[in-house]
């Protein structure tokens, strides 16, 4: 049985990341009608998300919440009456069999388990710094001369605060920095809205490029960045 999320870490640490697109396995059973060329790309998962997540919990000091179904199959980082929720359509690529798919199955087996194992760890008594870890392909496929030249995104919808600390740190450090950048947080920042802003958390919400965290190098290079930037968040409001 497919398990709708996987935990990296200690949960007692003082970092919580949380992944909704860390994978793209498609349970058994449902079938999306895509070609396994599809499932590897920014449709099917945010590239690169779980190894960073992974490299950040063996720093130390962090836990992680890893989704454990493709965001084609439901996706954890839109409300349960979005219409993305179950996406017929993403980035060019028509998926079929979402067209026929039972909403409320997948809600009551992956989404309603995630959810409550997020709201599980973010509640703790310890109150834990959250990371909310995405990445963003450089192009879209439907809109190719649109070049992404930001290397990493900070989003959030009212509560900038965590924000305000990794900003001119993720800029010192030599990256290139998007403020609410490739998209604004205020337009789509479902989970962190729920978990975060909902109950006055501070949190960090981070979009790395795709092509910086395709490979072991870039996720090594990246999870070494994010890491400071980390512990001064949560320094700042413990």
């Amino acid at each position: 049985m497919t398990a709708p999320f996987h935990i990296l870490g200690d949960p007692a640490a003082p970092v919580l990341i949380i992944a909704d697109h860390a994978s793209n396995h498609v349970p058994e059973g449902i079938d999306l009608g895509l070609p396994p060329a599809a499932m590897t790309e920014h449709v099917a998962l945010d590239i690169g998300v779980a190894e960073v997540a992974r490299l950040l919990v063996a720093q130390g000091g962090s836990c992680a919440i890893l989704g454990g179904v493709s965001r084609l199959v439901i996706d954890y980082n839109r409300e349960p009456d979005a219409a993305g929720l179950v996406p017929v359509q993403s980035d060019g690529h028509h998926i079929e069999g979402n067209s026929i798919a039972e909403v409320a199955d997948r809600l009551a087996r992956f989404y309603d388990p995630y959810h409550a194992q997020v709201a599980a760890l973010v509640g703790q008594g310890h109150r834990p710094f959250l990371l909310s870890l995405h990445s963003f392909t450089p192009r879209l496929r439907t809109k190719p001369e649109e070049a992404r030249p930001w290397e990493i995104g900070v989003l959030y919808n009212e509560d900038d605060r965590g924000a305000r600390v990794a900003i001119p740190l993720l800029e010192a450090a030599g990256l290139i920095v998007g403020d609410q950048q490739p998209y604004s947080g205020k337009l789509l920042n479902a989970t962190m809205n729920r978990h975060a802003e909902a109950h006055g958390r501070p949190y960090l919400g981070v979009e790395m490029r795709q092509d910086l965290v395709s490979d072991a190098a870039g996720q090594a290079r990246l999870a070494a960045i994010l890491g400071p930037v980390l512990r001064a968040c949560r320094a700042a409001f413990s």
